[in-house]
């Protein structure tokens, strides 16, 4: 077994979260778009994980976390009524994306936490393993 798998599995974690953060980010930055270039609001995403083997000759001792895809949020467009904007219907309802701004700050929240906790254990790996290296010297 590879004796650094351990900062291979928090890397991927890392760079799995900060997808998090970003596709979050999106979320939040477009809650009121009402137009996109494809037609229609801006529809919220949410990211897949998976994992995937660190070692692929012994897949079932270490996995780490790899982003999958970003898919559409399925969720229905939330209408409020407002005949004055431009993209108002005939009875001056407007679609607006599907996305809770409370729901998004959570996420984001458990992303960064879950990032930090993967900073923690890669900055504990590596004392570890200095800790190690200073054994030898004696």
């Amino acid at each position: 077994m590879d004796s650094f798998a351990i900062f291979k599995v928090s890397a991927s974690a890392l760079d799995a979260q900060r997808s998090r953060m970003n596709t979050i980010a999106s979320n939040m930055a477009n809650i009121h778009s009402t137009q996109t270039e494809s037609g229609g609001p801006y529809k919220k995403k949410d990211v897949v994980f998976s994992t995937f083997p660190i070692d692929p000759g012994n897949p079932s001792v270490l996995e780490g976390v790899k982003m999958v895809q970003i898919v559409d949020s399925q969720d229905p467009y939330k209408k409020i009524y407002d005949p004055g904007h431009p993209d108002a219907d005939k009875d001056g309802f407007v679609s607006m994306p599907n996305i809770n701004i409370m729901e998004e700050m959570v996420n984001m929240m458990m992303a960064v936490r879950a990032y930090e906790a993967n900073v923690t254990t890669f900055n504990m790996s590596k004392q570890m393993f200095l800790k190690t290296l200073e054994i030898g010297r004696f």
